[in-house]
């Protein structure tokens, strides 16, 4: 597995590293059930402290793009069911939080478009 870390980027290292390998994994191109490197092993290929690379990998995990199995190391996960039940999660949480601040359908509805628009802008 081939990642780059641009040190002069604005982007943090982790973050870099966590958006290469959960753009792969969304693509196919990192298939399910496919062991990642230790994070000992990635963080000397790529010259990083090995916290740079856990940060990574622990985020992955939250986000459900990766799975750590102890001694089996960490996989890549069965994306689609998990990235679908986080975020009806995360929707269920803005929908809860938008009727306790008051907000109209209208206005929810509004401020999810804006935000999306902004972090997911059409390709």
């Amino acid at each position: 597995m081939q990642l780059s870390v641009d040190p002069a980027a604005a982007t943090p290292p982790y973050e870099q590293i966590r958006a290469q390998i959960a753009e792969r994994a969304r693509s196919g191109e990192l298939p399910t059930g496919l062991r990642l490197p230790t994070v000992r092993a990635l963080a000397e290929e790529l010259g990083l402290a090995a916290g740079t690379v856990a940060r990574a990998y622990r985020e992955l995990e939250t986000d459900g793009v990766v799975e750590t199995h102890g001694r089996r190391g960490t996989l890549i996960a069965a994306t689609g069911d998990t990235a679908h039940r986080l975020a009806a999660a995360a929707a269920a949480d803005y929908a809860d939080r938008a009727s306790r601040l008051g907000l109209s359908r209208a206005d929810a509805l509004a401020a999810v478009d804006t935000a999306l628009r902004l972090a997911l802008p059409e390709a």
